[in-house]
């Protein structure tokens, strides 16, 4: 099949607004931005492209299925399911438990809010989302603070911050995963040039609580000892060992769904069926994010085909001058689709082919172009007022705590923005980034 291309045309995007747009709405209306179930948003703009677009019908069908079935989103819709199956039985089996009981047994009143961030920068690291390791800690950090007179706002802060540290930097987010795929690099290159950008920024996040820690006069309280099993530990920390050193990641997630699964079935947690029942469950999980991804996929190549995608490159080229500029300007573009929807993951699908495309005209590092689309649509999705991480916090508080108050304390995510920046515009930086992966 030819393939025709307009070139650049601005009412090619008309689709993707509708999309955005009706996402944006009904999150508005329904003071819920999870409301409307971002697939059938997506199928909207479908619609609306084959209505406004030209061409046969036989020929829109023809680039829908294709940009669905492209090689690396259906690799993303596989990675997906995988980590949705190790994220359901990891939790069967009591790992989350153990990882919070093992941090809250073991914290000092007066460093709750640098345990809480240790503890939810491991556990979404280990689990791959931020709004999980809120749920799971967001009730415990709050109480926490009431009992102690420890100040919720630093407190509330610290899981924030610590939260969307792991959410960035895991090899089974969502976001590491869409954004890895749409540059086309490997997960651990990509590990690697974000926890060099990451873990400055932690280790001074660290000092800065630790220091208040040392300087604060609090109540002590006494913390109800719930007890855990070290070893339900062992499948998040062999999943990030294995990822980092290199192996794929489909055995990586494989290895660790079954190692989690001979733990609870030998903890009777479960039992064989139930093993399968969970990884089910797991792979329902992902849903969502599954049909959104295929689904989008398939309308960005109906809007590229059209012309809107050369469009967008045309403008944002026009403001390009530099490398430099080209990194800032993926940063921004994610940045602002991220504002508009509120999903970090749906932001690096949506953007994820126009910063593929600037990435290799301007011969840029895919590793560090992946690693600046997640940093920076995790740094927006952290501070974002109607964010469902900052919403759910908030929810836990019960209007103890204000948003301004909560944003205000998430120092880690202040702090990684102005290490990014250095990344992107210092030559040594780079030098140094380049070395350390041994390019």
């Amino acid at each position: 099949m030819k393939h025709l291309k307009i070139q650049g045309s601005a009412f090619a995007l008309l689709p993707f607004f509708v999309f955005i747009f009706t996402f944006l709405g009904a999150g508005i209306v329904l003071n819920d931005f999870y409301a409307l179930p971002s697939p059938v948003a997506v199928t909207l703009g479908i619609i609306v492209a084959f209505i406004i677009f030209k061409h046969s019908t036989e020929q829109k069908i023809d680039t829908l299925i294709q940009g669905c079935g492209n090689s690396q989103i259906i690799t993303m819709c596989l990675i997906y399911l995988f980590s949705g199956a190790f994220a359901a039985v990891t939790q069967a089996m009591g790992a989350v438990d153990a990882v919070v009981n093992l941090g809250i047994n073991n914290i000092d009143t007066e460093y709750f809010p640098l345990g809480i961030f240790l503890i939810a920068s491991f556990l979404s690291t280990a689990t791959g989302t931020s709004v999980g390791s809120i749920v799971a800690l967001g009730p415990i950090a709050i109480s926490l603070a009431d009992k102690s007179g420890a100040s919720m706002p630093l407190i509330a802060g610290s899981l924030l911050g610590g939260s969307m540290l792991g959410d960035n930097l895991s090899i089974i987010s969502d976001t590491t995963i869409a954004a890895t795929q749409s540059l086309g690099c490997e997960m651990r290159d990509k590990f690697k040039v974000n926890l060099f950008i990451a873990l400055p920024a932690s280790i001074i996040t660290i000092v800065l609580l630790f220091y208040l820690g040392l300087n604060t006069e609090i109540s002590s309280v006494a913390i109800q000892k719930e007890n855990y099993e070290l070893i339900a530990i062992l499948p998040y920390i062999l999943v990030i060992v294995l990822a980092v050193t290199g192996v794929n990641v489909f055995t990586t997630l494989l290895i660790g769904i079954l190692v989690a699964g001979v733990i609870g079935f030998a903890g009777n947690d479960f039992t064989l069926l139930g093993f399968t029942q969970k990884i089910y469950e797991g792979f329902l999980s992902m849903t969502d994010i599954f049909l959104l991804s295929m689904l989008t996929g398939g309308l960005a190549a109906l809007v590229e085909k059209a012309g809107g995608i050369d469009y967008v490159l045309r403008k944002i080229k026009s403001k390009i001058k530099s490398k430099k500029s080209a990194q800032m300007g993926i940063g921004a573009l994610v940045s602002i689709t991220n504002l508009a929807i509120a999903n970090n993951t749906v932001s690096i699908v949506i953007t994820g082919a126009v910063a593929k495309e600037i990435n290799d005209e301007y011969k840029l590092s895919p590793k560090k172009t992946a690693a600046i689309l997640d940093i920076f649509c995790c740094i927006v999705q952290g501070i974002l007022p109607y964010g469902a991480q900052v919403l759910l916090i908030l929810n836990f508080a019960k209007g103890k705590l204000n948003v301004i108050e909560l944003i205000s304390n998430a120092w880690y995510i202040y702090i990684l923005l102005l290490f990014t920046i250095i990344a992107i515009y210092s030559t040594a930086w780079d030098k140094r980034i380049n070395k350390f992966l041994k390019v």
